[in-house]
C-alpha cells in the first residue's frame, strides 16, 4: 500500500471500507463470484489485497459484504419514502413506483441477485444482515396492508407477502429480462418514455390486485 493510501485508511476506514464495496458490487455483479478478481478491485480503489482481507476475511467475505451492501441501499431508500404518513392506496403506488426505479437505475443489485440464484442462494442465506433488513421490508408493507385493510381500500384477504412478490416479479423482470426480451423483439420498450409507460402499467396492475 502506498504511504499516502496508508494514511486515508487510517484517516477514514469507513471511506475505504465503502469504496471496496462500490467498486467490488460492480465487479461481481459483471463477473460473478469466481469471475471477479480480488486484483481487478484492488486496481480499482486505493486500497491493497491485505487490507481487503483486513476488512472482509476472504474472496466469499467481500461477496457477502458486496450482497449485503446492495440490499441495504435499496431497503435505506425505502426507510425515506414515509409511506405511513400517505394514504394506503397512494403509499402502495409510491412504493411500486420507486421499486420500479430503483431496480432500473441500480442494475447491479439485479444482476447480484441473478448470480445468487445460481448459486441457490448459499451465501445470502448465510448473510444475517440480509435477512434482517428485508424481515424490515416485509414488516413494514404488512403495517400498510393492514391499514389499508382497516380503511377499507385494500381487500381483506390481501397478504404482504404476496404484494411483495408481485412488486418484485415484475420490476426485476424488467431488468433481468432485458437483454433477451430486447433481441427478441427489440429494445423499443427500454427507452425512457416507453419505460414511464410501463411503470405506470406495473402501477395499475399491483393497484388492481391489493384493492376492495
Amino acid at each position: 500500500m502506498q504511504p499516502s493510501a496508508r494514511k486515508t485508511w487510517k484517516q477514514n476506514p469507513d471511506a475505504v471500507r465503502g469504496d471496496i464495496l462500490r467498486v467490488a458490487i460492480s465487479v461481481f455483479s459483471e463477473s460473478g463470484l469466481k469471475g471477479g478478481r480480488i486484483e481487478e478491485i484492488v486496481a480499482l480503489t486505493k486500497t491493497s489485497k491485505r487490507m481487503i482481507y483486513y476488512y472482509f476475511g476472504d474472496k466469499e467475505g467481500l461477496y457477502r459484504a458486496a450482497l449485503e451492501a446492495a440490499y441495504g441501499r435499496i431497503r435505506e431508500a425505502e426507510s425515506q419514502l414515509d409511506l405511513a404518513g400517505v394514504e394506503p392506496v397512494m403509499a402502495l403506488a409510491r412504493l411500486v413506483r420507486f421499486t420500479f426505479d430503483h431496480h432500473r437505475e441500480n442494475t447491479d443489485l439485479v444482476r447480484l441477485v441473478m448470480i445468487e440464484n445460481v448459486h441457490r442462494a448459499a451465501h445470502l442465506s448465510d448473510s444475517e444482515v440480509i435477512r434482517s433488513v428485508n424481515a424490515g421490508a416485509i414488516s413494514d408493507l404488512e403495517n400498510l396492508v393492514k391499514r389499508g385493510i382497516a380503511a377499507g381500500a385494500f381487500r381483506a384477504d390481501l397478504d404482504a407477502m404476496m404484494l411483495h412478490w408481485q412488486i418484485s416479479a415484475q420490476c426485476f423482470f424488467n431488468v433481468s429480462n432485458r437483454p433477451t426480451f430486447s433481441a427478441l423483439y427489440g429494445d423499443a420498450l427500454f427507452r425512457d418514455p416507453e419505460q414511464e409507460r410501463l411503470r405506470e402499467e406495473v402501477v395499475r396492475t399491483i393497484l388492481g390486485y391489493a384493492r376492495a
